[in-house]
C-alpha cells in the first residue's frame, strides 16, 4: 500500500473524529443551557426565549442565561426590581413583567440592558410613581397601563421621555392626582386639554413659599410687639417704685452750713 492510499483511508476516520466532535460540543451547549435555565422556568435555546409564567415567582431570578432574547416574568408575585435586576442581560430585546404586584422600581434596574430593547411591559401592577433616571435613555416600546398612577408633574415628565405603546396610551389612567377632579380620567387625555402638571406644581410650590413666609412674618411681628409691650410694662413699674421712694428733708444744721459757705 502506497502513501496516496494511505490517506485516502484516513479521510473518513478524521470526518469521524471531527463529527464526534462537534457533538460531543452541541451536547455540552446543550446541556450546559439547561443547568443554567432558572428553576421553575423553560429556556430555549433555539429562540433565546425563557418563561417564567404564572410560578408565583417574588423576585427576579438571578441565573438567567446571558443570551436570553426574550423574558417572560408574567403573572408572578414580583413586588420590587431592584438595581442590576438583568446584569449582563445585553441580547434582551423584549421584557414582559405585566400582572405582577411591582410598587417600586430602583433607579438602576434597567441600567445593564442595551439600548435595543425593543419592547418592556410594566401593564397590569401597582406604580404609582417612577423616577425619570429609572429608564435612562431607553427608547423600547413601554406599556405602563392599568397602574394606580398619581398624576402629576413627574409622571407628565416620565410620559413625555417614553416611547409609549400607542395602542394603550389611553389607558394610563389617573387613581390620584394633585387636583382631585382628575381622578379617574386618561392622563394623556388631560395633556392634550392643556393641562400641565409642571406648572401646576410651580404655582403650589410659589403660594406654599408665599404663605411660609407670612407666618414666619407674623411670628416676628408677634414676637417684636410682645418684647416691646413687655419693655414697657418693666419701665412703668420701674418708674413707680423711683416715684414711691421718700424724698430727703433738709435739717437746720444743713442751711446754716450753706449760709457760712456763701
Amino acid at each position: 500500500m502506497d502513501h496516496a492510499e494511505m490517506q485516502v483511508e484516513m479521510v473518513p476516520g478524521r470526518l469521524q473524529i471531527l463529527m464526534s466532535m462537534l457533538q460531543f460540543l452541541i451536547l455540552g451547549q446543550y446541556i450546559q443551557c439547561i443547568l443554567m435555565c432558572p428553576t421553575d422556568c423553560t429556556c430555549s435555546s433555539e429562540s433565546g426565549t425563557v418563561t417564567c409564567t404564572n410560578k408565583d415567582l417574588k423576585e427576579i431570578p438571578k441565573d438567567i442565561p446571558a443570551d436570553t432574547y426574550v423574558l417572560h416574568l408574567e403573572f408572578n408575585k414580583i413586588t420590587n426590581i431592584p438595581d442590576g435586576a438583568f446584569k449582563d442581560l445585553h441580547w434582551l430585546r423584549e421584557l414582559y413583567l405585566s400582572n405582577n404586584l411591582i410598587e417600586t422600581i430602583s433607579p438602576g434596574a434597567f441600567q445593564d440592558i442595551s439600548d435595543d430593547l425593543k419592547l418592556l411591559d410594566l401593564s397590569n401592577n401597582r406604580l404609582r410613581r417612577v423616577d425619570l433616571q429609572v429608564f435612562g435613555k431607553m427608547r423600547a416600546k413601554t406599556r405602563l397601563y392599568h397602574n394606580p398612577w398619581h398624576c402629576e408633574c413627574l409622571l407628565q415628565e416620565l410620559i413625555v421621555s417614553l416611547q409609549l405603546d400607542p395602542e394603550t396610551v389611553n389607558e394610563i389612567i389617573c387613581d390620584t392626582s394633585v387636583q382631585e377632579e382628575y381622578a379617574g380620567k386618561p392622563f394623556i387625555q388631560l395633556l392634550n386639554s392643556g393641562i400641565n402638571f409642571c406648572s401646576m406644581q410651580q404655582k403650589t410650590t410659589d403660594v406654599a413659599m408665599l404663605v411660609t413666609m407670612f407666618c414666619w412674618f407674623t411670628m416676628v411681628i408677634t414676637y417684636v410687639v410682645y418684647y416691646v409691650r413687655q419693655n414697657q410694662e418693666d419701665a412703668r413699674r420701674h418708674l413707680e417704685y423711683l416715684k414711691s421712694l421718700p424724698s430727703k428733708q433738709k435739717t437746720p444744721g444743713d442751711a446754716d452750713t450753706v449760709s457760712t459757705v456763701l
